[in-house]
């Protein structure tokens, strides 16, 4: 099963891609922003609260639809383009086996537990 489901998130990655190639920006705009949401750790600096929250808003792949989605309804291309990285970033993120975040610890996922303390 754990299998499946890094291949779904592979392929929404893939999906991701596909999007960006229909929007006008040139292709190494993905490559530069696609660690971008992984600024958001800096919320970490304050505590692991607000790190989590910031961490999960910038990962969540719905907010990243309903980002995608707004740009798309609007016609606003610079806002498909922020979608579309969250929506990428957050799935491969996830083939590699990092989750959304609880607020007691950076490495405690929803995917389960990552890092040195998940041995």
């Amino acid at each position: 099963m754990k299998n499946l489901i890094k291949l779904e998130e592979l392929l929404l990655f893939f999906l991701s891609i596909y999007l960006f190639s229909t929007l006008d920006y040139a292709w190494w705009w993905f490559l530069v922003l696609l660690l971008a949401p992984d600024l958001s750790m800096l919320g970490y600096l304050h505590n692991s609260q607000t790190g989590a929250m910031a961490y999960n808003i910038a990962h969540h792949k719905a907010i990243a639809v309903a980002v995608f989605m707004g740009g798309a309804i609007l016609g606003i291309q610079v806002v498909q383009l922020i979608g579309l990285i969250m929506l990428g970033h957050s799935s491969l993120d996830r083939v590699f086996g990092y989750g959304l975040k609880f607020p007691d610890s950076f490495q405690h996922t929803h995917l389960g537990m990552i890092g040195k303390e998940s041995k």
